[in-house]
């Protein structure tokens, strides 16, 4: 039964962890004047307004997936490369911040918690952690389709950032690739444990 359970904590923690995720990037795009996120029903943190079944079923069982994006018109913002900068940093730090507040609030809530439910909310809260700051650092990496690669488009010149949206097309192949072949965890794995030491207070 634990590990049954224990991947019934697993799917909990993916669906409020891709939620907090989504939710921001379309606060921070109506914020800044895109309406589209609100129309489209993706201004909510209601889990299954996020999902993508494939990318969810992925992430549950092999560790990497993706939820459904957040469709944003860059043109209805005043400054379009730095508020989509705004937009695609919104999910990491939105997962960071999760991951911060629940590292400081769950021990006060196991501990006044009986053992037999102290165990299964104790393991809720370090797998739903442990996901927001890999999510969050994953989805950092400067690569097409990533979040990492709208933030580089906003710092650097003009014309570097047209090259790297060009790069939009090809980007999710060569991201499985890195993926598949174990590059994307060696290089995640340094940073991982860099924000993980910081988030849960070395």
């Amino acid at each position: 039964m634990r590990s049954v359970e224990a991947w019934i904590l697993r799917a909990a923690a993916v669906l409020l962890v891709l939620a907090i995720h989504e939710y921001a990037h379309a606060a921070v795009a109506v914020r800044l004047g895109d309406p589209r996120p609100k129309f489209d029903g993706r201004l909510t943190l209601n889990p299954l307004a996020h999902l993508d079944p494939i990318g969810t079923l992925m992430l549950l069982f092999f560790g990497f997936g993706w939820a459904k994006p957040v469709i944003v018109d860059p043109t209805r913002f005043k400054k379009p490369r730095r508020d989509m900068m705004w937009v695609a940093l919104a999910g990491p730090v939105a997962n960071l911040l999760m991951a911060f507040v629940m590292a400081r609030v769950y021990p006060f809530v196991v501990s006044g918690l009986p053992v037999n439910w102290a165990w299964a909310v104790r393991g809720f809260f370090q797998v739903t952690i442990t996901l927001n700051i890999w999510l969050a650092v994953f989805n950092l990496l400067p690569l097409p389709p990533l979040d990492g690669s709208k933030v580089l488009a906003g710092l650097v010149p003009r014309r570097w950032a047209y090259r790297l949206y060009t790069l939009e097309t090809y980007g999710t192949v060569l991201l499985l690739f890195l993926i598949v072949s174990g590059m994307v965890s060696r290089v995640l794995w340094p940073a991982y444990q860099a924000v993980a030491w910081l988030i849960l207070g070395g």
